[in-house]
């Protein structure tokens, strides 16, 4: 079987270069020697798969992709098509879905992560009712503080409006937070809404336990153990100009930020293949922070997941017990931090 390419989104001003945010990638893959393409991530969105693989050769074989968030259905019509033309994503949708969204992912980590609770909803469906969210709550032990989040991203940037819910007894705060969330998504709402338990992790400001940061100090989008942080593709942010919207990358919903509570949390980005770390490394909001996690306890949780190509945000307890899962994602969407060393990421995936 040939070696995997990469395919990465095009310049939408450029069709036939990647996207500047990709760029650098393409670049140290054609270095080892492997082959990057290209597709129109705007006229995926728009339902137009056929047109956003034009560029990428018939038969080309194996493919991983690698660029913004994609939607799951637009995955799985992303999936049919290349296999259509004989280039088939190694990355199956139900294996993106599960690793993209926290529903797919939660059953296998729960205990070992935050605890979660979610309400499907469709974008247009409105928000959820009061006696919806009086069963999500409850779910979630009816009291304390939570996240709000859909099933890939938070608005961690609206913190007290649309994401911190101090006390999940007031069912007034549950609501109006909620609500907010819901209204600011719009039609980008991913899925449905989810109740995520507040946790406290150490900070990169020295707020741990002994008032230091426990030797792994890197920071990233990291409040209270709940996943809530934006886009989760390489470099983390979104693009300037254009469909920034549609173009949040990171599965990972951007782990857990702390920019409306206490600061930075100390959190690690692992990026795993095959049930293996091929690159740890800091979360993209905080790339300057060397990290050292302990993944004994995660290495068996990413294997039971079963999906290939995966990553997961970790935290530091604040009471310095060890590390907690704030998210998984899937790798083909997750950000990497500038100026970390790809080689050994981009050598596993061509040889995978």
């Amino acid at each position: 079987m040939p070696a995997p390419g990469i395919t990465f989104p095009a310049d939408p001003l450029h069709p036939r270069r990647p996207d500047p945010h990709f760029a650098w990638e393409a670049r140290k893959l054609r270095e080892l020697g492997g082959e990057p393409y290209l597709l129109d991530h705007d006229a995926l969105l728009a339902g137009e798969a056929e047109e956003a693989v034009r560029l990428v050769p018939r038969d080309c074989g194996p493919l991983w992709y690698r660029g913004w968030m994609i939607p799951s259905a637009d995955y799985a019509a992303l999936a049919r098509t290349l296999s259509d033309r004989g280039a088939n994503l190694l990355t199956s949708a139900p294996a993106y879905a599960s690793a993209h969204e926290l529903p797919g992912w939660y059953g296998v980590f729960e205990g070992a992560t935050p605890p979660s609770v979610w309400i499907p909803l469709a974008p247009a469906a409105g928000r959820p009712g009061p006696e919806q969210l009086a069963a999500a709550v409850a779910r979630l032990g009816g009291h304390g503080p939570a996240i709000v989040k859909d099933y890939v991203k938070s608005r961690k940037d609206d913190w007290d409006e649309a994401c911190y819910i101090p006390e999940l007894a007031d069912p007034a705060a549950v609501g109006r937070v909620v609500a907010r969330f819901v209204d600011l998504q719009g039609d980008f709402l991913a899925g449905g809404v989810v109740l995520r338990r507040f946790e406290e992790f150490a900070r990169i400001d020295g707020t741990a336990v002994d008032g230091t940061i426990g030797g792994t100090a890197i920071g990233g989008t990291a409040i209270g153990g709940t996943a809530i942080g934006g886009a989760h593709g390489p470099g983390g942010g979104e693009p300037a100009g254009g469909t920034a919207a549609a173009r949040r990358s990171d599965g990972n919903g951007g782990g857990v930020d702390g920019a409306g509570a206490n600061g930075r949390a100390v959190e690690a980005r692992v990026w795993w293949l095959d049930g293996e770390p091929v690159l740890v490394g800091p979360h993209p909001d905080a790339p300057e922070q060397s990290v050292e996690p302990d993944l004994t306890e995660v290495r068996p949780l990413v294997r039971a997941l079963g999906c290939r190509f995966v990553t997961t945000d970790l935290a530091s307890r604040a009471d310095g017990s060890g590390w907690r899962v704030v998210e998984v994602g899937d790798g083909q969407v997750s950000g990497l931090p500038r100026g970390i060393d790809v080689t050994g990421l981009l050598s596993a995936l061509l040889t995978a």
